[in-house]
């Protein structure tokens, strides 16, 4: 049974970083080719949210894991939740 995530996450204050990387954390994401994929940065570009079905909390995790905004140590806050959405 698949279930739906929402990860929220917060750049930390390095734009250089973050622009340099962009790009490949937005090719990454498509690349999955996940089921259910909606995302994108916040209007202000502080950070964004993704919203995907996954089989378990331990895929989706691992999904987040491999973000290369994860990876280059980008991120000053981000969660990952179960979406109970109705």
């Amino acid at each position: 049974m698949t279930s739906r995530f929402l990860y929220v996450y917060f750049m930390k204050d390095q734009p250089d970083r973050v622009r340099r990387v962009a790009p490949q954390h937005a090719r990454y994401w498509n690349d999955q080719n996940l089921s259910g994929y909606m995302g994108g940065p916040f209007a202000d570009r502080n950070g964004g949210s993704i919203s995907f079905l996954a089989e378990s909390l331990r895929a989706a995790e691992e999904l987040v894991a491999g973000d290369p905004f994860v990876v280059a140590d980008l991120l000053s806050q981000s969660w990952l939740k179960e979406w109970k959405v109705e």
